[in-house]
């Protein structure tokens, strides 16, 4: 019974979508893509950026985070991959959220503190945000209904290709050094040097 209800969980958590055909989200009035077709306010700070701006022909990795997770040591792995591969066109951007499990309590410099000094973290984070499905902010919203699918916990990656498309969808038991999640990357870099 407890081998059974295990497998329950953990397909409940591992999904992987690689998609066929990349996902168009909504038509824009602006041209953005509607994936990047928000301004979302950086962690801790007043400044708003607008993420159609400031990524538009990046490949974007996208991903709701906490920290106090098990899988919040996963942050030295998407710290890895921005440092390999923003020179090549990746960005990672990080979204603090405490929906699952109440496991980012904190406040907004908490956060920023937490990832600055424990993980070393300088990819771009945003304000703290509602991920699960029954309480999505906007942009998870709009990540969900492409995909098809919303996080399940702390830790799910949604990949945006250069032309603001879903490509990927990728549970939290995928590490950011997971193969097919790092060919998904490569494949997609706007710059292949």
């Amino acid at each position: 019974m407890v081998k059974q209800l295990f497998g329950l969980a953990l397909s409940f958590f591992a999904s992987t979508q690689v998609m066929a055909e990349p996902i168009k989200g909504p038509a824009t009035d602006n041209g953005c893509p509607a994936a990047l077709n928000f301004s979302l306010r950086a962690l801790n700070s007043e400044d708003k950026i607008n993420l159609c701006e400031v990524y538009k022909d990046k490949l974007v990795l996208i991903v709701n985070t906490a920290s106090k997770c098990g899988f919040t040591p996963q942050f030295e792995g998407l710290e890895k991959l921005y440092t390999d591969y923003k020179e090549r066109g990746l960005v990672v951007l990080g979204f603090p959220s405490n929906d699952f499990g109440g496991q980012d309590p904190g406040t907004e410099q908490e956060v920023k503190d937490f990832c600055s000094l424990t993980y070393k973290v300088e990819f771009p984070m945003f304000e703290k945000t509602h991920a699960a499905k029954d309480q999505a902010s906007p942009i998870y919203k709009m990540l969900g209904e492409m995909a098809g699918e919303y996080p399940k916990w702390n830790f799910h990656k949604y990949v945006l290709n250069p032309k603001g498309e879903l490509i990927g969808s990728f549970s939290s038991f995928v590490k950011p050094q997971d193969a097919e999640l790092i060919q998904l990357i490569e494949a997609n870099l706007p710059s292949k040097t």
